[in-house]
């Protein structure tokens, strides 16, 4: 018997429950032409000015339904390996039924750099680079290089080709890397594509791809629909076994709580059943068009216990060179820097800017200290200095090139620095409250960001160019012992490290780390549970501000936002507090 979907019959009332043999699906109705409706045409071109694949050649058609009018931009679907699934003609009749809205198809093949000489040398196959590899480079050539050319193109009656640029009218899809490659750009830009077909799709050890089901489970949930199809004859080889990863896939996207349908067969890795099944799946995607599509509700308990429904991130102010240094004072009040600027910003209770002080060049991080003064590292002129209440700064160390700064309830100052030229180690600061300075600390390769456990009894150190936060017991001379490399983060495929910087602890003894992928929320236990991606896609610093330190402030390169979760900051100039042990 056909191993289906148990609920594929009511879903998709024309799959027909007959007897098959592996890889024998019977033809869609809607795959084939049908007298009285409309055909649309097929237009075929090349592209060859790639800037993110450069020297790389390909061919793409352009299906431009027969209801298309120039005046209204069209919904759009992007395949990979070109022309799949007899897509045209499904696009014909679902249209004609009005079960899909007025659809562009933009069906690409993958990239080849030819060779000079074709009797000597082979043409570079870009397919697995491209579509394999994760990360936003695919997408970003869909959006900054071949979807604009298809908007210069014109049908054969000469009618413009105008494209919707809303992700809610757009879908992407593909079959093996073509699947991945079409997910990975949905998983990148959802603000792009929000509608996804993946057939055998190859979510295995090639380039990476492997790794989605875990930060699936760990990534807050994005506005996407899915739908995925395998079968149980599919590749098993060197990279991974494709059936496995599929259902991998399926059970961690509805643990994450994501629209997904997904339909299993017998069959190898081809096309068949995926073609048997592209209309239907074609209407699960568009179903409710225009609705939009939202995020789900995912069953991490991490992210569960710490987010609030219907509480998102809210922009707070825009335009700077560069946000740094949040921290906060004693009312919730948050400062940060836009040291190329040379200013330091103050976002009130009420979430209002105004500008604490104009005369603050190449001021970097920050930090409160328990009599009330904000401590800051000077880029400039490798000072540290305290400003007061009106902005009055004065140096209180000289000569140090200090980088992240955190100040104790007890007034030790704890401080990374880095070497002036980049070369050799970061060093680990400890200044005590007489104003004695000594180094803690010389074996980090990148120390970056510094922060205490809720406690004052353990230090964290990032080391940005590594995929470690590290972890010192602090001893009663404030001096560091029993280093470790404790907390492991997600690096992404863009990079060969986490980018680790800001840090900040709640109450309850969760560290969060601004990162590359975003803010990575660890537990005690050292172990990345949940992640939040930023608007922008960029952090550098956070922390906990609010009347009641429970506003997660982000300061993101151009752009600083904030957040209302269910938890409450950890402030070091506060009294420490002994969190709840943590489940092992």
């Amino acid at each position: 018997m056909k191993l289906l979907c148990l609920l594929c019959l009511f879903c998709f009332p024309s799959v027909a429950l007959v007897a098959q043999t592996p890889d024998t699906y019977p033809a869609h109705p809607d795959s084939q032409s049908k007298p009285g409706v409309p055909k649309g045409e097929v237009l075929k071109f090349t592209f060859n000015s790639s800037t993110l694949f450069p020297g790389t050649w390909r061919e793409y058609w352009v299906y431009v339904p027969a209801q298309y009018q120039p005046d209204q931009p069209a919904c759009v679907y992007v395949n990979q390996d070109g022309i799949q699934w007899q897509a045209p003609a499904v696009f014909d009749n679902l249209i004609h039924q009005k079960e899909m809205p007025v659809t562009i198809g933009i069906f690409v093949m993958h990239g080849r750099v030819k060779t000079a000489n074709p009797d000597a040398g082979l043409d570079r196959f870009n397919r697995s680079f491209e579509y394999d590899g994760v990360g936003d480079k695919y997408v970003r050539f869909l959006l900054n290089e071949l979807l604009p050319d298809v908007e210069t193109k014109k049908t054969t009656d000469g009618r413009a080709i105008h494209l919707s640029h809303k992700g809610n009218d757009r879908a992407i899809g593909g079959s093996s890397s073509g699947a991945v490659c079409a997910f990975t750009a949905a998983w990148e830009r959802p603000d792009a594509f929000s509608r996804v077909f993946s057939t055998i799709g190859t979510y295995v050890g090639l380039r990476g791809a492997d790794q989605y089901p875990t930060l699936i489970r760990k990534i807050e949930p994005k506005p996407l629909r899915i739908f995925l199809q395998d079968g149980t004859n599919d590749l098993n080889i060197y990279a991974g076994d494709w059936w496995m990863a599929n259902q991998t896939m399926e059970r961690a996207l509805t643990f994450a709580g994501y629209d997904l349908q997904h339909i299993w067969g017998e069959g190898g890795h081809n096309g068949k059943q995926g073609t048997a099944i592209f209309p239907d799946a074609m209407r699960y995607l568009w179903k409710g068009w225009p609705e939009l599509i939202k995020a789900g509700t995912s069953k991490n308990q991490t992210l569960t216990e710490i987010l609030l429904p219907n509480e998102g991130w809210q922009l707070v102010g825009e335009h700077f060179k560069l946000s740094e240094g949040s921290s906060v004072n004693d009312k919730g009040e948050v400062f940060f820097t836009d040291g190329p600027a040379g200013k330091i910003w103050k976002v009130g209770l009420d979430g209002q800017l105004s500008l604490f002080t104009g005369n603050a060049s190449l001021i970097y991080r920050q930090a409160f200290s328990p009599d009330g003064r904000l401590y800051a590292t000077n880029k400039s002129t490798s000072n540290l200095m305290a400003y007061t209440a009106l902005g009055k700064a004065t140096p209180i160390a000289e000569g140090l090139a200090a980088h992240d700064i955190v100040v104790a309830n007890n007034g030790n100052t704890y401080f990374t620095s880095t070497p002036p030229n980049g070369q050799g180690n970061s060093a680990v600061w400890l200044i005590r409250p007489t104003g004695k300075k000594l180094v803690v600390d010389t074996a980090l390769f990148s120390a970056n960001g510094i922060a205490l456990s809720p406690d004052q009894t353990l230090l964290y150190v990032s080391d940005k160019r590594s995929h470690w936060i590290y972890s010192y017991s602090i001893k009663s001379d404030g001096t560091l012992a029993n280093k470790q490399q404790y907390y492991w983060l997600h690096s992404p495929d863009t990079a060969d490290d986490a980018g680790a910087e800001g840090l900040s602890t709640d109450r309850d003894g969760r560290l969060y780390v601004a990162t590359h992928m975003g803010i990575q929320v660890c537990d005690q236990a050292g172990r990345v549970n949940g992640i939040l991606p930023t608007p922008n896609g960029k952090v550098t610093t956070l922390c906990f501000g609010g009347a009641n330190f429970d506003m997660l402030y982000a300061t993101c390169d151009d752009k600083v936002y904030r957040r209302k979760l269910n938890v409450k900051g950890a402030n070091a100039w506060d009294k420490p507090s002994k969190p709840a042990a943590p489940k092992l």
